[in-house]
């Protein structure tokens, strides 16, 4: 599951996204346990252990709704395309058959982390873009932007941007994960993957 409203799915689909974080949902008592060991390899694999859904080299499909899928030209199995626009489906990808998804990734490294530990160069395969902007001043009023473009549900383009790429990513991850999430620091689960080649097993 990639967030549609801030075009993280198109993202993955296009290549611009390589990595993703998720949040774990560690009680109180494991998150003060791990905040106190010493060594972080050891926090790490306790973690990978207890919580992580994915496995290195899993492949995992990428959900769409079938009403996206059909606008992207992709041909229905025969049975689905007379019953998709009835189904649960066909709007909310959560109710998607993992099978019927045409897309795929596959996970090629994990990590644990906090949050706040990302790096400049994570936040861009995160998905996000550096621009480069004129503000009318000549040679001189050119500066780097960092930014992500999605679309509102009218199709108007809006951005996500500032000068500090993870000041980007700081307000994207609120969006997406509720207000406040990146002045909390939560441990992570980075999960790095590639995009599979049509018929790649």
């Amino acid at each position: 599951m990639f967030n549609d409203r801030y075009g993280l799915t198109k993202a993955v689909l296009d290549g611009r996204k390589t990595m993703t974080r998720r949040v774990i949902p560690l009680t109180d008592v494991d998150r003060h346990y791990l905040d106190k060991a010493f060594d972080w390899d050891f926090r790490e694999m306790v973690i990978s252990d207890r919580y992580s859904r994915y496995m290195v080299n899993e492949i995992v499909a990428v959900a769409q709704s079938y009403h996206a899928l059909n606008k992207s030209g992709y041909v229905a199995p025969e049975w689905l395309e007379h019953t998709c626009e009835s189904s649960a489906g066909y709007e909310n990808k959560m109710f998607v058959r993992a099978d019927l998804m045409p897309h795929r990734i596959r996970i090629t490294n994990i990590k644990v982390e906090r949050l706040q530990d990302i790096s400049h160069e994570d936040c861009l395969k995160e998905g996000l873009s550096i621009a480069t902007v004129n503000n009318g001043q000549g040679n001189y009023g050119y500066h780097t932007e960092y930014n992500l473009v999605y679309y509102d549900n009218f199709g108007r383009t809006k951005i996500i941007g500032g000068r500090n790429v993870r000041e980007v990513f700081a307000d994207l991850i609120d969006r997406v994960c509720g207000k406040g999430t990146w002045d909390s620091n939560p441990y992570v689960f980075v999960y790095e993957f590639e995009l599979m080649k049509g018929g790649e097993q």
